[in-house]
């Protein structure tokens, strides 16, 4: 056996960090950690071509004018439109409004409308439960949709879906969105997907087969990352066992505020950093390869923010997270003998 087979399989994972970018790369040969032998499985069995795509999340725009945080996610169109080589696509992981208002969608809308490349657009809670998605709909189309590209299934899918808290209690369309303000929602109870969604997964991925690259966007994490702030999906077990037929699949989602990487089974998952502010960690081990971000200085306001790329490639993926500033402390490099 080669040295660099041999290697693979003490599942060496290579962390490097710059300045205002930090890289996570797992390097696949026949090994499954972190973004890892997602292009490899195609197995001669059918083209899979590499691409990039950005990724931009959780701009919590307010309708007021000239708000920092519209400014930010200016920062962040402009930081996409400047990457080598251009993404294909964007996808925009939820929570462009703050208060679900029109006017903050629209302002969403027209910054965005900037980029350079296609964009496609999951909800996130703040978007949602003014009006229950009425507005968002009008202007970006379903909140369950998939696609292929270049040998991937690409799935989007709306993950904050609750049950009806608000009838029962008589509350205002103002009100119920008040709801999800806080960071712990108690009243509102986990969301998920939901089960006309779950048999909607089912569905598209029914002939799609097993070799085939998945790729899945959801505004919360597919784990029990912290439910107590609801940094999970109710019904994210469901997912990865329509899921599990696939020999790889990497998950993408926002909503965090922060990196973070977990994996279960065949699930990948990634987290992106958010374009308005860093949530603070919350009170549990994190999965290797402990991926904290560092804020070296709280007092500037989008310090530990910015966007993500991926890099999907013939035997490896790589997953950028481009900070703002100059202080997302690199992760050490290591090796890990397993």
């Amino acid at each position: 056996m080669s040295d660099l087979n041999n290697q693979s399989r003490r599942r060496f994972l290579g962390i490097a960090g710059k300045a205002g970018l930090s890289t996570l790369v797992a390097k696949a040969v026949g090994i499954n950690l972190g973004m890892v032998d997602v292009v490899s499985a195609q197995g001669g069995k059918r083209g899979v071509e590499p691409f990039r795509f950005a990724m931009i999340t959780d701009s919590h725009l307010y309708d007021m004018p000239d708000h920092v945080f519209d400014q930010q996610l200016m920062d962040a169109v402009a930081q996409v439109n400047a990457m080598d080589p251009l993404p294909d696509f964007v996808l925009y992981g939820g929570d462009i409004a703050h208060a679900g208002k029109k006017a903050e969608l629209v302002k969403g809308q027209k910054i965005l409308a900037e980029l350079k490349m296609p964009m496609k657009v999951i909800p996130g809670e703040h978007d949602w439960y003014l009006d229950m998605g009425k507005v968002w709909r009008g202007m970006f189309g379903d909140d369950n949709w998939s696609f292929n590209h270049k040998g991937f299934h690409l799935i989007g899918m709306n993950s904050i879906i609750v049950d009806d808290f608000w009838t029962a209690a008589g509350m205002s369309d103002k009100e119920r969105m008040e709801v999800f303000f806080k960071l712990a929602s108690p009243i509102a109870g986990p969301w998920g997907v939901g089960e006309p969604a779950l048999e909607w997964l089912k569905k598209d991925v029914a002939n799609v087969e097993p070799d085939t690259p998945v790729v899945i966007f959801t505004h919360s994490p597919l784990w029990d990352y912290y439910p107590r702030w609801n940094f999970q999906t109710r019904d994210a077990a469901q997912i990865r066992e329509i899921l599990s037929k696939f020999e790889n699949v990497m998950a993408f989602h926002g909503h965090v505020h922060q990196t973070v990487f977990n994996k279960i089974g065949n699930l990948s998952s990634v987290g992106s950093m958010s374009t308005s502010w860093p949530w603070p960690y919350p009170p549990v081990e994190l999965a290797f390869p402990e991926s904290q971000m560092h804020r070296a200085d709280p007092s500037i306001s989008a310090d530990g923010q910015g966007v993500l790329s991926a890099d999907l490639k013939d035997g490896y993926g790589v997953a950028n997270w481009h900070a703002f500033e100059d202080s997302l402390t690199p992760f050490l490099a290591r090796g890990v003998k397993v």
